[in-house]
């Protein structure tokens, strides 16, 4: 991708810089020729963002002082930063309803993109879509230009929460949900990050989009064990996984939580999303008009995550 040249002048501020998406996401402005002030929470060598030159904010996303220190004269915000586990229920909004308000009610010459879930399509289902939609619903509401864009599940180089999933078909397992009708829609976390650039760059109308990698229908779980099974040599058993079994693990993870257990990303709310049968995108609006053709299908983008898991010895 060759830089904008309108972009070398243009400052972009971004939240979530040190996470799984963010950067990709900073690696994909810089190529297009953005000049980037980045919101931290500690100061420490990133060694994911060594050699990028940028402006650092120290602070979160709950400190309005800081966020209006990072969107101070910018063109541009991109609010990747958000919560996907929590301790409580309750948890979520701050993180992912309350950070998007107050970034909405700021810079309202700035384009904002707010990194959104297509957990937010079906809220009644768990803490984390509710709030996912909550923060869009703030979003909508500034003067100024905004998108949300829904990413579906993110895979890819750097992503610990689908670690398991590939560890598990390494030893010849695969486990899914029993849900033979599924459909979902899946996404390489580097065509993410390149489709929140484009979209910085050349903004729709203000409204609530969905990306995906651009497969028709979608895919099953049948769909993901082959394609790990490829990259991973193997050809995995599928295990057919209850709903009653699933729940009762995340009762007791939640258990374990409130007793000052380590956070788990497998909650009721989480069984909820997992056995929901359409995940699949249904709104190609944003591809169309930003331009966005992704590199990885589901078998390039495994076997390029599964390069990665290996190289860094996680796999």
């Amino acid at each position: 991708q060759q830089p904008d040249p309108g972009a070398m002048s243009r400052l972009v501020a971004v939240t979530g810089a040190t996470g799984f998406v963010g950067p990709h996401l900073v690696s994909a402005l810089v190529r297009r020729g953005w000049r980037l002030r980045l919101l931290v929470r500690r100061w420490s060598p990133l060694p994911s963002l060594a050699g990028v030159d940028a402006d650092i904010v120290l602070g979160d996303v709950l400190s309005e002082p800081a966020l209006r220190e990072l969107v101070r004269g910018v063109d541009a915000v991109i609010h990747a930063a958000g919560l996907i586990k929590a301790r409580a229920p309750a948890d979520f909004l701050p993180v992912n309803r309350d950070s998007a308000a107050l970034l909405s009610a700021l810079a309202p010459e700035a384009t904002l993109v707010l990194l959104s879930s297509l957990a937010a399509r079906e809220p009644q289902l768990s803490a984390y879509g509710a709030s996912k939609r909550a923060g869009e619903e703030a979003v909508a509401t500034r003067n100024g230009p905004w998108v949300a864009v829904r990413a579906p599940a993110v895979y890819g180089p750097g992503d610990r929460e689908t670690l398991a999933y590939f560890r598990s078909v390494k030893y010849g397992l695969a486990p899914q949900p029993r849900l033979p009708s599924a459909r979902l829609s899946l996404i390489h976390v580097s065509d993410l990050a390149e489709a929140l650039a484009l979209a910085v760059e050349r903004p729709p109308g203000p409204s609530v989009y969905e990306v995906d990698d651009g497969a028709v229908g979608a895919y099953s779980y049948a769909d993901m064990a082959r394609a790990a099974g490829a990259a991973l040599g193997r050809q995995p058993r599928q295990v057919k996984v209850l709903r009653p079994l699933m729940a009762a693990i995340a009762a007791w993870n939640e258990l374990r939580q409130s007793l000052g257990g380590p956070t788990r990303i497998l909650t009721r709310g989480k069984v909820a999303e997992i056995f929901h049968p359409d995940w699949s995108v249904h709104d190609r609006r944003l591809a169309a008009t930003i331009g966005f053709q992704p590199r990885y299908d589901l078998t390039a983008g495994f076997r390029d995550t599964v390069q990665w898991y290996r190289r860094q010895h996680w796999l």
